[in-house]
């Protein structure tokens, strides 16, 4: 299991391992005229709370020299991942390939058709599709890539290979963004949406998540946590709050994040219990702890907002982010600040059941083309059902 209190001199090498530095910044070997250098990839998930797993197939990675040549396979591993297990620190490398040295301009990932043969998902049968997810009731639904596999993602995100130098980058898959809930088609969706870290100082954050009337704490299992920046002078409602990368609690009720230094709002969320957020402020390449205490909100005390989703003029396969919002004073701030309780992804047609606990809730909803969905507001009573559907018109 991973141990997050770690001592200076190994967060050092944890940070030069995860975040990609030249062997030669973490101590290894320099450089030289050799005209070739390596490039290591690994796969690691900013996660989502609405599946026991995401399984996704990847064929392969290439990049792209800016010399304008073809495209070049860096790994090739045609393997099946539950995207849910690769938290938390945990990576899965993807592959080691020399290149010539210089400048790569584009990534493309290449996702699978066909699931790796021999493998056995958390129900210890066989992968039934390359893509699916195992949703929290059980069922298996097969995930659609409405852009095909052949083409792959591209992901513009430009890198060095230096003469005997290792060059690592970690993708990071985001399930929370990338699977979208079943609309008008009956389809659930993989519409993949991968960041990629490069060479340069990230900061972690780690802690835990504890039950608030317990003592000793008991750790609860399962709470995602998510890194969110606010931001209320932005034009656009949906850009208000955004969420920069999310993980879920172990059994010890540990996590970690690895984010870009920044000014965040932590939040934590688990069903039956209040949200928490704590205000943080996170420097370069240094470890910060952050701990939450949630206090058990009864089911007495919970309520749902249901309904569906229609876009107006939708193109294939359109589907609408929808954030269930609420104004909190988080530990550490000096006034309330928007958060962001819940997020889902709904195909057009779709319908969903969002669980809460009782209070006021923002809803805003948006897509591409279309102007933003925004009802104050949304009274969440316990024990009953606020019905809400919404309807994403096209920008005037």
């Amino acid at each position: 299991m991973m141990k997050f209190r770690l001592s200076k001199k190994l967060n050092m090498i944890f940070l030069c391992l995860w975040f990609g530095f030249s062997l030669a910044a973490c101590g290894g070997g320099g450089g030289s005229d050799g005209g070739q250098g390596t490039l290591s990839t690994s796969l690691t998930d900013s996660t989502t709370d609405e599946y026991q797993a995401v399984y996704v197939t990847i064929a392969r990675v290439e990049v792209h020299h800016d010399d304008g040549g073809t495209w070049q396979t860096v790994a090739e591993p045609n393997k099946t991942y539950n995207l849910l297990e690769l938290v938390n620190g945990v990576r899965e490398t993807l592959g080691i390939a020399t290149l010539d040295s210089g400048n790569y301009t584009q990534m493309r990932l290449i996702i699978g058709e066909t699931a790796e043969a021999g493998a056995l998902n958390i129900f210890s049968v066989p992968h039934p599709f390359a893509n699916y997810v195992i949703d929290l009731n059980d069922d298996v639904h097969e995930l659609k890539v409405p852009s095909g596999t052949n083409t792959g993602l591209k992901v513009v995100n430009g890198f060095d290979i230096n003469d005997n130098q290792t060059t690592e980058l970690i993708l990071d898959f985001d399930a929370m963004r990338s699977v979208v809930m079943a609309g008008s088609s009956g389809q659930y969706l993989l519409k993949p949406s991968v960041k990629v870290f490069e060479s340069e100082d990230y900061a972690i954050v780690s802690g835990s998540v504890t039950d608030a009337a317990t003592a000793p704490a008991v750790p609860l299992d399962g709470a995602l946590v998510t890194a969110q920046i606010a931001d209320a002078t932005q034009p656009d409602a949906k850009d208000q709050v955004v969420i920069e990368a999310g993980t879920l609690t172990n059994m010890n009720g540990e996590y970690a994040l690895f984010l870009a230094p920044a000014q965040y709002n932590l939040v934590a969320t688990q069903n039956g219990y209040v949200p928490d957020c704590i205000a943080i402020n996170l420097p370069a390449a240094i470890e910060n702890t952050a701990n939450f205490a949630l206090v058990a909100s009864p089911p007495t005390n919970n309520g749902s907002i249901d309904g569906t989703v229609s876009i107006t003029d939708a193109s294939p396969d359109q589907y609408a982010t929808i954030d269930f919002r609420q104004d909190i004073t988080c530990i550490g701030a000096s006034e309330s600040e928007s958060i962001t309780v819940k997020s889902i992804n709904i195909a057009d047609g779709g319908a969903y059941s969002v669980l809460l606990p009782a209070g006021d809730y923002r809803i805003v909803a948006s897509t591409f083309g279309k102007e933003t969905f925004i009802e104050e507001n949304v009274p969440v009573n316990a024990g009953s059902s606020t019905p809400r559907d919404i309807i994403l018109n096209t920008v005037p």
